[in-house]
């Protein structure tokens, strides 16, 4: 009879069963089978892992199947496994107990985050296993936000009664950047034109409010399709990107990125033709429809857009089922594309239902109102389309797709919506200078989807040198479940400014609005406006006209706001246009009595990219009525921010004795702007501007020889400096007023500046 002696480690598994099974005699039956040395474990535990029982008989492949299915368990560190006589002792050393998880040297993530990516946790079983696989948690988080130079080394600190602390010892390093990105292959555009279109950036000490000059793997596949993209744009119709590699420093301090790519020959149009294959339309008819000409460079995005804007109106026409397929033909000698649009009736395809996923926060009833398709609706791309852009405009989700999928039938199909929410409170603090109202501080807080219900709650206060002013606003958009916004403002504000005004104004009221979409560009706001309006403060040296204002009046008015809007971007526009024509008539109550009307309207054109157009214009007119003047602070003002070049009220109707501003009834303004880059990155946010300003304000109730009241035109020009900073808005601007009246009062420099942290 032999007996063996085995002792295994937690990495030596394999080993130790062949040894197992060479050296244990097989024969005879297992009489007995004693476990030695458990702590926490009960020997009948042991036991029931082994697949060799007593009444067994010895062999070999038993008792390596129980040597592995103890090691399975991870519950032990050691075993050993011996023959003695007819007996199996089964000898085993615990793993020992996590007491607690503790991590050092970590700044970047607290131990929350950490001890949330580890499995191992207080009251488990230690592993080595285990241990090894937290490193590499660890690490990948690190990775992830883009320290690759991280390193993790765990400690164990040995305790009584088979107890340990794991210690996690963390050397974070630095954050890893993009030390350069290269292209290879680029013949027709330089390295300096490609690397704005990547979202990857090179690491400079300016970016340090940024973190997309940290190498994420994601982003890089990101940025092969913007260079894919670029190049359809111009003409390069078999671009491809060959490889896009990541490279890490031998010293773990930066990536160099390299991409290389294939730019193929650059295409222009053929021919461009349309084949409608449906009874009731034809050629001609959507043919004003194609954005390209035959001699134009190919355009992908152009071909995209003129797909979308025959689907739209073949749409209008009644045909809820069309199906638009581009056919090209591609001439590489010639280095034309021809394009024929092939416009057919599809197949009948009904929406049988719209799943949602990924809102957690947000209702479905949010959501569900923005698509322009139901549940049994005649399905329609385009529709599916634009619903997919009304729910990324909510500004609620970081990222919403709508896709579809077969249905339960060939005519069905499934809508899926899949959002991930982003935070929508607002939380600032603000501080900064103006021109108009000295050194300032604001504190806002915002909630734009209450409760999940897509409500918008808005409390504001700003508080400044010359003014202070407070206001609280809410919006339902979906006012009793239909497409009717309606809410409401509730505002004080109190301009005390001695310096310009020679009086100080308090202002304290409300506003209900509702407004509605009309069309898709059309849109109207109805209004009620309840407001008291109290002068005081008067100095002994304004104008008469001034002091007989002293007092308070309250006004109570119905307007009403019609805007038409065609701009690609409300805040930041580059081209379309919009005009608005907003009424106002106050009497219904209270002591004031007016009508009054403004038109505004802009129009935005890109010469080239980042080089935009503005030709902006105004005009408005108050008028009292029964038999009423029009007070003070209803009348007109201009200067300063719509009339650079001017101070704020430096134009329009003056007491000509002590050159206060009496603001006007009348007034029209004007400008044309050119807004450019100014060759710094474009992540610095900081753009150039050219302007010319125009206009005037007249037309006072008041007559006298006091009064100066000259409705002639004013003209400035000038240019400007805009940097959006990560603290907020920064505005300079340098105006020369070139025609002018004696009287007005100008401004040649003015700054605004605003940080919101």
């Amino acid at each position: 009879m032999v007996a063996a002696v085995v002792v295994v480690g937690v990495d030596d598994k394999a080993s130790a069963a062949s040894l197992q099974t060479a050296q244990i005699q097989e024969g005879g039956t297992v009489q007995e089978v004693r476990v030695e040395g458990t702590e926490r474990i009960e020997p009948e535990t042991v036991r029931s892992y082994l697949v060799l029982q007593a009444g067994d008989t010895f062999e070999n492949a038993k008792i390596d199947q129980s040597l592995k299915a103890l090691f399975a368990t991870g519950l032990f560190a050691d075993v050993t496994l011996r023959r003695d006589g007819n007996a199996l002792i089964v000898r085993v050393v615990e793993n020992p107990i996590i007491n607690r998880v503790a991590f050092e040297g970590n700044s970047k993530y607290d131990d929350k985050a950490l001890t949330d990516e580890v499995q191992l946790k207080p009251r488990t079983v230690y592993t080595r296993t285990r241990v090894q696989a937290d490193v590499k948690r660890i690490l990948d988080l690190y990775r992830r936000g883009g320290r690759f130079a991280a390193t993790v080394e765990p400690k164990v600190v040995q305790l009584p009664q088979n107890r340990v602390d794991l210690i996690f010892e963390i050397d974070e390093g630095s954050t890893t950047g993009i030390r350069s990105i290269n292209f290879v292959g680029n013949q027709n555009f330089d390295t300096s034109e490609l690397l704005p279109i990547l979202s990857t950036k090179e690491s400079r000490w300016y970016r340090f409010f940024s973190t997309d000059d940290t190498y994420d793997p994601d982003r890089l596949t990101y940025d092969r399709e913007l260079l894919r993209k670029f190049y359809l744009q111009h003409g390069y119709a078999d671009f491809r990107v060959v490889s896009a590699v990541a490279e890490l420093t031998p010293a773990k301090d930066g990536f160099i990125v390299t991409f290389t790519i294939d730019e193929g020959e650059r295409y222009k149009f053929g021919k461009i033709d349309l084949d409608v294959k449906l009874k009731a339309l034809t050629n001609d008819e959507l043919r004003p429809l194609l954005l390209d000409q035959p001699g134009d460079w190919y355009n992908a995005d152009d071909v995209e857009k003129t797909i979308a804007g025959l689907t739209d109106a073949v749409g209008t026409k009644g045909y809820a089922f069309i199906d638009i397929q581009p056919q090209i033909n591609r001439s590489r000698e010639a280095h034309t594309i021809d394009i024929t649009y092939v416009i057919s009736e599809a197949s009948r395809v009904y929406v049988e239902r719209i799943d949602i996923n990924g809102n957690v926060r947000t209702l479905d009833k949010v959501i569900r109102r923005e698509f322009l398709l139901a549940e049994g609706d005649a399905f329609n791309t385009s529709k599916l389309r634009r619903s997919q852009q009304r729910i990324k405009d909510l500004g609620f989700f970081k990222k919403a797709e709508v896709t579809n999928t077969p249905g339960s039938a060939p005519d069905r199909t499934v809508v899926n919506v899949n959002v991930e929410e982003q935070s929508t409170g607002e939380l600032s603090i603000g501080a900064g200078y103006s021109t108009s109202d000295g050194v300032l501080g604001n504190f806002g807080i915002r909630e734009r989807n209450l409760l999940g219900r897509g409500q918008d709650l808005r409390l504001n206060g700003t508080l400044s040198q010359r003014s202070s002013q407070i206001d609280l606003s809410f919006t339902e958009p979906y006012f009793l479940d239909h497409r009717v916004a309606a809410g409401f403002d509730l505002f004080a504000t109190n301009r005390n400014n001695q310096k310009l005004d020679t009086y100080s104004q308090f202002s304290v009221g409300g506003v209900l609005r509702l407004g509605y979409q009309i069309t898709d560009n059309l849109r109207q706001t109805l209004r009620y406006t309840l407001r008291n309006d109290t002068i005081t403060n008067i100095s002994t040296t304004a104008s008469p006209y001034i002091q007989a204002e002293k007092g308070g009046r309250t006004t109570s008015a119905v307007g009403q706001t019609l805007l038409y809007d065609r701009r690609d971007n409300r805040q930041d526009p580059t081209e379309g246009y919009f005009i608005s024509f907003d009424t106002s008539v106050a009497g219904l109550a209270g002591n004031t009595d007016y009508v009054k009307g403004v038109v505004q309207g802009a129009t935005y054109y890109s010469i080239v990219p980042e080089w935009v157009i503005t030709v902006s214009g105004e005009g408005g007119y108050v008028q009292g009525t029964n038999g009423q003047p029009v007070h003070l602070s209803d009348r007109f003002f201009i200067g300063g921010d719509n009339l650079r070049g001017f101070s704020t009220g430096g134009v329009g109707p003056h007491d000509v004795n002590t050159s206060d501003s009496l603001g006007g009834n009348k007034y029209y303004l004007g400008s044309t702007t050119l807004d450019f880059p100014l060759g710094l990155p474009k992540e610095f946010g900081v753009t150039g501007r050219v302007f010319t300003d125009f206009g005037s304000l007249f037309s006072l109730d008041q007559h006298g020889p006091g009064i100066a009241d000259s409705a002639a035109l004013r003209v400035s020009t000038g240019f400007g400096i805009s940097w959006k900073s990560p603290l907020g808005p920064i505005k300079l601007d340098l105006g020369i007023p070139i025609k002018k009246q004696p009287s007005d009062s100008t401004e040649i420099f003015r700054v605004g500046f605003g940080t919101r942290f």
